[in-house]
């Protein structure tokens, strides 16, 4: 029997078995984003619930972070310490996937969603244990062009779980598609991850001191990773610049292949435009790394997200030159015009996304501290998915509120804004912690707590915000609550005993603001409510969070300042 090569023995075999890799990362986001998504809306499900489905993909993502000391602490002897953990998730992502061909359609979205929440759960630890291996093994004049093979590589997955699903659909059905799903992720198991060989593995843990030894990793990560985000102006610059959407997203969503199915493209069309963007995005995914190179990060990548909203724009003109707005039901007659325009659009939005995606990457590990590498830029990248996550929640919305037209408008508007906080991302070779960082961290504290409370005038007037309401209390707050409760996590262990009374309830009020996400599966939750220990939940716990916030601001960040005093006594 022929044996599989090593590719981590070779320069081309490593860039190869990244971009594999990312494949299969690619496509399950593909296959719902793209192929079932489709799928739906010719059903008659809604944008907004379309929206909140491909939304749902993107959260394993953005606290992927989480496995992370997992990953570090627990090792096989046997399969090796990042390849064990890539085969084991892999193995998982082929059954939960399989799972859902049991599932009916759209009676059962619940469900459907439920299951790839989990099988992208499973995804989003490959990641970080693909992400883990690269560091490691890829040298350092690899990396820039692995980079950009890695985001091409999951560009590739997307065309073939999402176009390649839409062209064989009607012939092998829905079951027969998760078939061939699940084969192609097997298929990069057997030929790539089998043969894999790591360099070294480190002492197996045992189960009992693994245990401790992750949770005190968990805490080492929330310190570390606390203090090397506000430590200098571009690392600070970087974690708002990672909340921010990187350029305009509309046509990268569920908003493309919801319009293509209302406008008249049959699912042959879909898939044929899905995979030249699939094309020209991994083309350019390479294309934008190596100018970025040549020509200066920030200066390129101001340029490539500043073109994303061209077309984007240019869509929304064409919208309303024919009188398209609001959502219509699929199986109306096709209109050319308008699928002429969503292809030329599709593809000059997937000429300047390529070139971003390689170059934002590469501008995150500028700014990223090499001591804690692994940990910032996976904190920086699962902070960039849940932006994404939320971009899908609230153009869903907005699609069903204002209009394809108006939503277009306001994301081509929105999408730049992340180029401001560029010209202070610049790679600092002096050092990680500046004295400025305890100002950082009360900054933060201020305006978290000023949000927090902000939420009870918004909750007691809700009503009066009319269709923005789920945009502003829904979209916007998730991200208010869920970063307040992350600043809380990890400025406590930061602080120590500095928090005073506030360090003990800190953990539970983290829970807490984690907790309000689930008002949006709730709908009781979005009315009036009927009891009155329910309405003061709502109130109290963005009530409290907000004071805490408000009184850690008010803190000395002594561990700032003695990282700062221990950096300068250095240099």
């Amino acid at each position: 029997m022929l044996a599989l090569p090593n590719l981590l023995a070779s320069r081309r075999g490593r860039l190869g078995a990244f971009f594999a890799l990312y494949i299969t990362e690619g496509i399950p986001l593909g296959f719902a984003a793209t192929a079932v998504a489709t799928q739906l809306r010719r059903m008659g499900v809604g944008p907004a619930e379309i929206g909140g489905f491909v939304a749902s993909f993107y959260l394993p993502w953005a606290f992927k972070w989480a496995a992370g000391p997992l990953v570090d602490v627990f090792r096989s002897a046997r399969f090796g310490h990042r390849r064990g953990w890539i085969l084991v998730t892999q193995i998982m992502m082929v059954a939960t996937i399989l799972l859902t061909m049991g599932v009916k359609l759209p009676e059962q979205l619940g469900l459907f969603t439920a299951i790839l929440l989990v099988h992208n759960s499973f995804a989003a630890v490959q990641d970080v244990a693909i992400d883990s291996l690269a560091v490691g093994a890829l040298h350092e004049d690899e990396r820039g062009i692995a980079n950009g093979l890695m985001f091409a590589g999951a560009s590739l997955g997307q065309a073939i779980g999402g176009a390649g699903v839409l062209f064989v659909y009607d012939w092998v059905g829905f079951q027969g598609s998760v078939a061939l799903v699940a084969l192609a992720i097997m298929t990069v198991t057997a030929t790539i991850v089998l043969p894999l060989k790591e360099t070294a593995l480190d002492q197996l843990a045992s189960a009992a001191g693994g245990l401790r030894a992750a949770g005190a990793e968990m805490r080492r990560f929330a310190v570390e990773s606390f203090r090397s985000f506000v430590g200098t102006r571009g690392a600070f610059s970087g974690l708002m610049f990672s909340l921010l959407p990187a350029g305009a997203s509309a046509l990268g969503l569920a908003l493309q292949s919801n319009l293509a199915v209302e406008v008249g493209m049959n699912d042959d069309g879909v898939a044929l435009l899905q995979t030249w963007s699939s094309v020209l995005s991994g083309t350019c995914m390479v294309l934008g790394g190596w100018l970025s190179d040549k020509l200066g990060r920030r200066r390129m990548l101001a340029l490539y997200i500043t073109g994303m909203s061209l077309p984007v724009i240019y869509l929304m003109l064409a919208l309303k030159q024919h009188g398209y707005d609001m959502p219509r039901e699929p199986g109306s007659a096709p209109i050319p015009e308008l699928v002429r325009a969503l292809w030329i659009s599709s593809l000059g939005y997937a000429v300047f996304q390529g070139l971003m995606y390689g170059t934002r990457s590469a501008i995150m590990m500028d700014v990223t501290n090499p001591a804690v590498a692994a940990t910032q830029f996976t904190a920086y990248m699962a902070m960039a998915n849940l932006a994404i996550a939320i971009s899908a929640t609230w153009q869903g919305i907005a699609v069903e509120a204002w209009g394809y037209q108006a939503t277009l408008i306001v994301d081509a508007c929105v999408g730049p804004l992340a180029c401001l906080l560029l010209p202070a991302m610049a790679r600092k070779a002096d050092g990680f912690t500046e004295a400025s960082a305890d100002g950082r961290a009360r900054l933060i504290a201020t305006v978290l707590g000023v949000l927090c409370l902000a939420w009870l005038p918004y909750w007691m007037l809700r009503d009066a915000f009319g269709k923005a309401q789920p945009i502003l209390g829904g979209t916007f707050y998730t991200l208010v609550f869920i970063a307040s409760a992350l600043f809380l996590l990890a400025g406590g262990q930061l602080l120590g005993a500095a928090a005073g009374v506030w360090r003990r309830p800190i953990p539970w009020l983290a829970a807490l603001l984690f907790a309000m996400y689930a008002r949006r599966f709730f709908p009781d939750l979005q009315a009036p409510w009927t009891t009155a220990a329910a309405n003061a939940l709502i109130l109290i716990v963005p009530l409290v969070a907000g004071v805490v916030l408000l009184a850690l601001s008010r803190r000395t960040w002594r561990a700032l300042h003695e990282a700062a005093e221990a950096q300068e006594a250095q240099t």
